[in-house]
């Protein structure tokens, strides 16, 4: 893919004009009741999530969200999570193993808020516990990116069975700017950089990284019926293994990397 094209990807996937998880959420799951708090005396409005039914069957759904206005926005971090989104993540998930719900998680977000509070709250630990013990979580866990993935603050969501990506959204270890800025002192070539980081939906697909990639349209209704479509099948075929054939087939998908 040539850098115009990799980073147009970059571009889209920021888009305000982009699919939303609530939207996701409000159109796809029945009867959701939202859940608050890590249980450690936060409550981060960067992540939602609680019980839902989805095509009848009790569910567990949560998503980063980046807020409407621009107190929310604030609010939320433009969608960064602190600590407490993460450990309020790892919360509902190890709720949703002890009563066998699934779990489909929703994730537009470039990275883990960076904040000075986020660090003296513990960010480092937070995701390394959700990386230690979603990886371990016995139910089935299917992670949709339909925006950016950002680094750690991505991947402390995206460690279960299943990744799937819309067509215009990206997943990679940090931003183009911070990788040109880093490897070559000079952020204004993102879009060479974009390139060369393999961050799109078609290499991350061609490098096994990622299980597909959901077709993308400006029409929402008509993405998130696409995104059903998808979630559908593969809850049903994750829901024939046994705990046992799940965490098996979950390890040997990160041991090929």
């Amino acid at each position: 893919m040539t850098k115009e094209n990799a980073y147009a990807i970059v571009q889209a996937a920021r888009s305000a004009g982009k699919v939303t998880g609530l939207e996701i959420i409000n159109q796809l799951f029945d009867n959701f009741f939202e859940l608050h708090g890590d249980r450690n005396g936060t409550d981060d409005p960067a992540i939602i999530g609680g019980l839902a039914t989805y095509h009848g069957r009790p569910v567990t759904v949560i998503t980063t969200d980046r807020g409407k206005t621009v107190g929310q926005r604030v609010a939320k971090h433009f969608g960064s999570p602190a600590p407490g989104g993460y450990r309020k993540a790892l919360r509902l998930i190890e709720n949703a193993a002890k009563f066998h719900r699934p779990v489909i998680a929703l994730v537009n977000t470039a990275g883990a808020y960076p904040g000075q509070s986020a660090e003296e709250q513990g960010q480092g630990s937070a995701i390394a516990q959700n990386l230690l013990k979603i990886s371990q979580a016995k139910t089935p866990l299917i992670t949709l990116i339909y925006g950016e993935g950002g680094s750690g603050g991505a991947l402390a969501l995206a460690c279960g069975d299943e990744i799937w990506m819309l067509e215009k959204s990206t997943y990679s270890v940090l931003s183009p700017e911070g990788f040109a800025s880093i490897l070559w002192k000079d952020s204004s070539r993102a879009p060479e950089a974009a390139a060369v980081m393999k961050m799109t939906p078609q290499a991350l697909l061609e490098q096994g990284v990622i299980e597909g990639i959901i077709e993308e349209t400006t029409d929402h209704q008509a993405t998130i019926q696409n995104i059903d479509v998808v979630l559908e099948k593969q809850l049903a075929t994750l829901a024939q293994l046994t705990l046992e054939e799940l965490l098996k087939r979950r390890r040997a998908r990160y041991r090929k990397f």
